[in-house]
C-alpha cells in the first residue's frame, strides 16, 4: 500500500529538493522525498491527503479502500454522472466515460459472448456487469480467498468455447496453512448467477509466508492453451528455480492436463507446467490474435517494469538481470544483460507499477491499431506503447483523470475498457470529428 501513498502525494503535490515548508515522506520507489505544499493549494485537499496517507499506510484493507475512494472522490475528474469527455491527441481523438465507480478493488475482467463483463473484486466477489444498462449482478460460489496485502480474488478468463461449455476460470490468493499463502486457479461451470463444478487447475508450490507477488493473470491462446502468470512472492531466487512455481509462466490444457510439448517436461526436477522463468511479478498477459504472439507485463523493483514477448523455455532474467534497482538505491544482480537471458521489448524508468496489458487491434480507434496499452497503477495513467524507429515509444493517456489504472480489455465493440482500482469501469471510444 505504500506505493499508493507515494502516488497520491506525488499526484497532489510537487516534489522539490529544498522546500521551505512541506511534508517529508516516502516518495516514488520508497526513497525519501520532500513534498512542497503550494500556498494556494486548498486546505481541505491537503488535510485529505494527509489523512489518506495515514489510513493507507496503517489501516486494514477496508480502511485503505475507503481512504482511496475518499481521495478519488475529490481528485478524479470523471464520474458516471459526468457523461463522456473528449480528449484530443495527435494520433487518435477519443471519448472517455465512466460506466461505474461502485466496485471495491476490482482486479480482472473478461467479456462474455453476449457482451456482458465478468468482473472480479479482490475481497472475493465476482459479478456480471452490463456495459449498456450499467447494472451489475453478483455471482455466488466463489471460493474463500486470502484478502490481505496484494492477495485476494485476482483474474477471470472465459473459455474460448464458453458458448457451448459454459466454463470460466478464476485465479486467487488462498490460505493453505498457518501464515502460508499461495496462488490457485480453478475452472467452474457458470450457470446463471451461480458457479458450479469447481475444479482445481493450478496451485503454486511451495506456499510462502508473504502477501505479495501472486501474479495470477490468465489468458487462452489461439490453440486453446491456458497461460497462468506467477510472481516470485518476494523470494527472488525462486524465479530461477525450475522446481518452484514462483516467478514463472505456466501453460496448461483447459482441463488441467500438462501439454506434452511444454519446454521442461523432460527436465529432471523441473515442474512440467512451466513455460518460462525469470519473472518478478507479471500481472498482465495479452495476445495478438492475428499472429498468435503472447506478451506479459511485469513489475520491476525501483524501476524496470517490463513488457516481454513470451517464448517457450525462455529465461527473462530476474533477479540476475534487471533495469531496476533496490528500493532506496543499490544494484540488483549482475546488470542489465546476460547471455541466455531475454531482453524486454520495452521497460519503464521510473516504474509506472504495471497492472494489466492489452494488444489493441480494433477498428473503432484506428490510430491505435497495433499498440499495447498498459495500466499504470503508480502513474495514474494508461501507457500506449507502439513501434517507433528501431524501438518502442510510450505515450501517456488519462493522466489528468486520477484513475489508478488496474487492467485493460478490448471489447467486442472494438472499444477500449479500463478497470480502475478506485472502483471504476471506464470506456474509451472514438470522438466526433474535429
Amino acid at each position: 500500500m505504500r506505493m499508493i501513498v507515494n502516488s497520491i502525494l506525488v499526484k497532489l503535490f510537487r516534489p522539490v529538493e529544498h522546500p521551505a515548508a512541506g511534508l517529508n515522506c516516502t516518495g516514488p520507489g520508497r526513497y525519501p522525498v520532500s513534498i512542497a505544499i503550494p500556498r494556494k493549494y486548498p486546505v481541505s485537499r491537503m488535510i485529505l491527503a494527509i489523512a489518506a496517507c495515514i489510513a493507507l499506510a496503517g489501516g486494514c484493507d477496508a480502511v485503505q479502500y475507503q481512504a482511496l475512494k475518499s481521495y478519488m472522490a475529490v481528485s478524479k475528474g470523471l464520474t458516471p454522472e459526468s457523461g463522456a469527455v473528449t480528449v484530443r491527441t495527435e494520433v487518435q481523438d477519443f471519448r472517455v466515460e465512466a460506466l461505474t465507480d461502485e466496485l471495491e478493488f476490482p482486479w480482472g475482467f473478461a467479456f462474455l459472448p453476449d457482451g456482458r463483463l465478468l468482473v472480479t473484486e479482490k475481497p472475493g466477489r465476482l459479478r456480471y456487469f452490463d456495459t449498456e444498462t450499467r447494472q451489475s449482478v453478483m455471482i455466488s460460489g466463489v471460493p474463500a480467498v486470502a484478502y490481505k496485502g496484494q492477495g485476494g480474488l485476482l483474474d477471470v478468463a472465459v473459455h474460448p468455447d464458453f458458448a457451448s461449455n459454459g466454463w470460466i476460470y478464476l485465479s486467487a490468493a488462498v490460505e493453505v496453512g498457518e501464515e502460508q499463502r499461495t496462488t490457485r486457479v480453478w475452472r467452474f461451470h457458470l450457470e446463471g448467477e451461480q458457479l458450479r463444478d469447481q475444479r482445481l487447475i493450478f496451485e503454486a508450490r511451495p506456499a510462502q509466508d508473504t502477501s505479495k507477488h501472486y501474479g495470477g493473470a490468465l489468458l487462452f491462446d489461439n490453440d486453446g492453451y491456458l497461460f497462468i502468470t506467477m510472481g516470485e512472492r518476494g523470494k527472488r531466487n525462486l524465479a530461477q528455480d525450475l522446481g518452484a512455481s514462483m516467478g514463472k509462466v505456466m501453460r496448461y490444457h483447459d482441463d488441467g492436463r500438462i501439454p506434452a510439448d511444454n519446454p521442461f517436461v523432460d527436465t529432471p526436477g523441473a515442474l512440467p507446467e512451466i513455460y518460462s522463468r525469470g519473472h518478478r511479478n507479471p500481472q498482465g498477459i495479452t495476445i495478438d490474435r492475428a499472429s498468435g504472439r503472447v506478451w506479459t507485463v511485469e513489475h520491476g523493483p525501483q524501476g524496470g517494469d517490463e513488457i516481454n514477448l513470451l517464448r517457450p523455455g525462455a529465461n527473462y532474467g530476474w533477479p540476475v538481470i534487471t533495469y531496476g534497482e533496490e528500493y532506496g538505491g543499490g544494484k540488483i544482480g549482475e546488470g542489465t544483460h546476460k547471455e541466455g537471458m531475454e531482453q524486454p521489448l520495452h521497460y519503464y524508468l521510473p516504474s509506472i507499477a504495471t497492472g494489466g496489458i492489452v494488444w489493441y487491434d480494433g477498428a473503432a480507434l484506428p490510430g491505435w491499431r497495433g499498440s499495447f496499452f498498459v495500466a499504470g497503477l503508480r502513474s495514474f495513467s494508461i501507457s500506449r506503447v507502439y513501434p517507433q524507429g528501431d524501438g518502442m515509444a510510450d505515450e501517456r493517456l488519462l493522466e489528468d483523470f486520477g484513475f489508478r489504472a488496474r487492467n485493460l480489455a478490448q471489447g467486442p465493440d472494438g472499444l477500449l475498457y479500463l478497470l480502475t482500482e478506485n472502483g471504476g469501469i471506464v470506456r474509451l471510444g472514438p470522438a466526433q470529428p474535429r
